[in-house]
């Protein structure tokens, strides 16, 4: 439909023409239930000011305009539309426009989602705008700046229950049918539209409420509401989620100064979701993975905890402030991921917050920001379609560990008071980059422009490293380079190098860090402990410590400890000799997480070969304490094998680490979490190696169990991917699968596993339903996508081609959404390096370089993912090139 990417110059014309007072909203879903039925009546009435005599447009992507009332007066329809805009001219100083039409609902996730529970057969409904979907639910000025007040009517099914962002202040039975009730909710403070939500269905409901005396003497009383379907009301474990509200709400109040404005704080949990969650005020929905009907571990609680205090921190950055145009998206989603790990961190019992962000979250950061497609934090957005992929590593985990780095460099209370003064400034405003150093600015006392400039308006990752003179000053000698000391076992000159280029621009760009270096050696009882550390400034490419020059020789120097700033960190030779042999022995679980990505990091950048890792993970994961850390490297090790060993190698590497993981397996405590997560990674494992098939089925069928292992829902369709990957599972056994697991998530594995099968005609029949067919709905494209590619190099080439093909159709003809989902799942990563073949020369790395070259018209946002999924397949083949002959550890001396 034409006029959809909306130009951030059409949005600034716009702003400059109107603005925006109140939307009063009608929606009429009471057919829902009915699949044959594909939209509902929409119906909204807008008053806003305007330049009179200027014209301007509303935006919305539905079946159809039935009418457009202006001022009193009836436009013409076939006059006004042009596709997904509807022009408005003549405007006076004050005017409303009313606009009915048929809205549709979504399979995609995007605007109004329904969704059928195969448990059950009930109907759900849920909405989901951002950047700007909420176009396809009712007219309105989809653009951030352009707030409003909002009044929602919802008619729906009588025994339904019914939420938007204000609190419910009616419910009437229509006399006319009585088996519908209209819901009539409070006007809202002002939104923007990405941030309004609708949410409807027979959805299972808890209250609360949240009391507290603020230190002002503020009182606050705040209703809180849980939701999820019906079906998983069970597995619902409101208790656990309604206390961290409670601390949640708690905490942030008092450090934000700012009392909750929003009312009431529902928080619901819907299927097909494609974020983790979205923070429309007073209605926070989450995706329902978050309700966990199998057992899971501590971590995956923490991230759940992380998520739910990302979106709180949202009511303030982001909701009561939010930027002016998705150039700023950081300015709510990088202080929301910040946020969120602090209040994990200061609010909760648990004390891993900040090493499951360095280890987890920062990681996704570096491999985004490794991109030839990375971007600056405050990015060049010019329309809606740039701003969908934006959503990314750089916008939320760089820019959570910039704002961290920040903390670092101004102090945490000079931080505190400049946001506290930035929402009593602007609140239920709009900002940019410029508002917030202000605030920031007259806190500190520090001009912080410069700062901004290199490290919100530059791209790339900083490279730290070490250089160690030894002590008779022979600093340059290549031999001693990195880890030097005299004879003596003293350490000449210590130097912090930092090496910075932007990739985008290509010049170099030296940020300043406020950074710990830490020193750590080995106890009495042979345990690595930290014996020192040294805060200093970086500035350059070169910073000396002359604390450290002439002192004993650390087992290990650590650059970075305590993870303050953000940079990718070398070990110096002796450092990394140490941990390569005792990563084991470190105590703190930072300094040990931060060893393990340095390793990762090694590893894919092609420096050290990756069987290496798979040895360290082999080696030292079953003494790792931290369930965050040990899922995240059992994942890179996994990883490391399929897409960073080379062919030749690849089945030895795996076969050790499978020995390994299915040793461990059973030397696991019974019921902990590690011995789930090593029961996973010998799934995962297994798709590509038989040899441990039959104890998989007998996992399933009870005749082999491990003690303590709960083989629930999750787990059985994980042995089934397994099984099913190499032939072993059969159509009848995975339909029987489901029949006795008829949930959501049953029915992914169910999808992911059949077309897993190596079965060519299997094969076809997936990729025709996900490139060809439009019946998935976006979870069950993703399962599918993923049991597709769960095969041989062999099996997956007839595809290429096709592949290349039907890029630019499908993505004209499928929702951005869905379209992404479609490029990026199935583009044909899984490839090997031959023999004497340079990385660059693989044929699947020129067939793509010859896309892009054919099609350099293709949209931005298109020719970014394919952009990016060449990237990752040419940094696996030349991880694929760092050989050296893999040596398997000692699988027996690990028990």
């Amino acid at each position: 439909m034409s006029h959809e990417n909306l130009q951030r110059s059409e949005a600034a014309e716009r702003s400059a023409l109107i603005s925006t007072t109140s939307y009063d909203v009608s929606l009429d879903v009471r057919q829902a239930a009915d699949p044959a039925v594909p939209g509902y009546t929409s119906r909204s009435v807008i008053t806003f000011t305007a330049v009179p005599g200027t014209g301007t447009f509303l935006d919305f992507i539905g079946s159809s305009v039935h009418s457009v009332i202006l001022n009193g007066k009836s436009l013409p329809v076939g006059d006004v539309v042009d596709g997904a805009r509807i022009m408005l001219d003549n405007l006076r100083a004050e005017n409303q426009v009313t606009v009915t039409g048929t809205a549709l609902y979504s399979r995609s996730g995007e605007g109004m989602h329904r969704f059928v529970d195969p448990a059950d057969g009930q109907c759900y409904l849920y909405t989901q705008y951002e950047p700007a979907d909420a176009r396809r639910v009712f007219a309105n000025f989809e653009q951030p700046d352009l707030k409003a007040t909002y009044t929602f009517h919802v008619m729906a099914p009588a025994e339904w229950n019914v939420a938007s962002n204000g609190a419910e202040v009616n419910r009437t039975l229509l006399t006319s049918d009585p088996a519908t009730a209209r819901w009539d909710f409070a006007p809202t403070l002002p939104m923007s539209t990405y941030i309004t939500g609708i949410l409807a269905g027979p959805y299972f409901r808890a209250e609360d409420r949240w009391q507290a005396t603020l230190d002002d003497g503020a009182r606050l009383d705040v209703p809180l509401a849980l939701y999820c379907r019906a079906s998983m009301a069970d597995s619902f474990d409101t208790g656990h989620l309604f206390g961290l509200t409670k601390k949640g709400l708690d905490f942030f109040n008092r450090l934000f100064d700012y009392p909750y404005p929003w009312g009431k704080y529902d928080q619901a949990f819907v299927p097909e979701y494609n974020l983790g969650a979205m923070e429309n005020p007073g209605l926070v929905t989450f995706t329902e993975s978050y309700v966990f009907t199998s057992r899971a571990t501590d971590a995956q609680y923490q991230a759940r905890a992380n998520t739910l205090m990302h979106e709180m921190a949202h009511m303030w950055f982001g909701d009561l402030v939010t930027m002016q145009w998705w150039d700023d998206l950081w300015l709510k989603e990088s202080f929301a991921d910040y946020m969120g790990t602090l209040g994990v961190d200061r609010a909760t019992d648990w004390d891993t917050a900040w090493v499951n962000f360095a280890n987890k979250r920062k990681a996704w950061a570096y491999v985004q920001d490794q991109l030839p497609t990375t971007h600056p934090i405050v990015a060049d957005i010019p329309d809606l379609e740039a701003a969908k992929q934006n959503f990314d590593g750089i916008t939320y985990a760089k820019g959570a560990s910039v704002l961290k780095q920040l903390v670092a460099y101004v102090g945490f209370d000079s931080f505190i008071a400049g946001s506290r003064e930035y929402f009593r400034k602007h609140a239920y405003g709009n900002t940019s980059l410029a508002d917030l150093l202000a605030a920031l600015d007259a806190a500190s006392g520090r001009e912080l422009s410069g700062w901004a400039r290199r490290w919100l308006q530059t791209s790339g990752i900083s490279t730290l490293s070490l250089d160690i003179s030894s002590t008779d000053g022979s600093s340059k000698d290549p031999g001693l380079q990195g880890g030097a000391t005299g004879d003596d076992g003293l350490l000449g000159q210590v130097t912090i190098v930092q090496e910075a280029v932007d990739p985008v621009t290509g010049r170099e760009e030296l940020r300043p860090h406020r950074l710990r270096v830490g020193s750590y050696d080995f106890d009495a009882d042979g345990a690595l402990v930290r014996t020192g550390t040294i805060e200093t400034d970086v500035a350059g490419a070169w910073t000396e410590l002359p604390q450290l020059a002439g002192k004993p020789r650390p087992a290990l120097l650590l650059v970075n400890d305590d993870d303050l700033t953000y940079a990718k960190v070398r070990l110096d030779p002796a450092s990394l000799a140490t941990v390569r042999s005792s990563l084991d022995r470190i105590t703190d679980p930072m300094a040990r997480a931060l060893c393990w990505t340095a390793l990762w990091n090694s590893a894919r950048d092609g420096e050290s070969p990756a069987s290496l890792y798979v040895d360290a993970v082999t080696a030292f994961a079953p003494a790792e304490t931290g369930i965050g850390v040990l899922l995240n490297i059992l994942e890179n090790a996994a990883t490391a094998v399929e897409r960073y060993t080379p062919a030749g190698a690849r089945g030895r590497v795996r076969a050790s680490f499978l020995t390994a993981a299915a040793g461990q397996l059973d030397h696991a405590a019974p019921g902990s979490d590690q011995q789930l997560a090593w029961a996973r990674t010998v799934g995962t494992l297994s798709r590509h190696d038989g040899a441990l098939l039959p104890r998989l089925r007998g996992l399933l069928e009870g005749s082999s169990p491990v003690e303590g292992l709960a083989v629930d829902a999750d787990l059985r369709w994980h042995l089934w991917h397994a099984l099913a990957a190499n032939g072993q599972a059969s159509a009848a056994e995975l339909d029987a699968e489901l029949a006795r697991d008829t949930t959501a998530s049953g029915r992914a594995g169910h999808a992911t596993a059949m077309a897993s099968r190596p079965d060519r005609d299997v094969k076809v029949a997936a990729w025709d339903a996900a490139v060809h067919g439009t019946g998935l709905s976006n979870q069950l494209l993703t399962a599918t996508i993923s049991g597709f590619i769960t095969a041989s190099p062999d099996m997956l080439e007839p595809y290429v081609e096709p592949y290349f093909d039907c890029l630019r159709a499908v993505w004209d003809a499928r929702s951005i959404e869905i379209a992404s989902r479609i490029v990026r799942g199935l583009y044909p990563a899984a490839q090997d390096l031959a023999d004497g073949v340079e990385p660059k020369d693989h044929p699947v790395v020129r067939r793509t370089d010859a896309w892009l070259d054919a099609n350099r018209d293709a949209p931005h946002a298109l020719r970014r993912i394919i952009i990016e999924q060449r990237s990752h397949l040419l940094r696996a083949l030349t991880a694929q090139a760092a050989v050296v002959p893999h040596r398997p550890p000692n699988i027996a001396a690990l028990g």
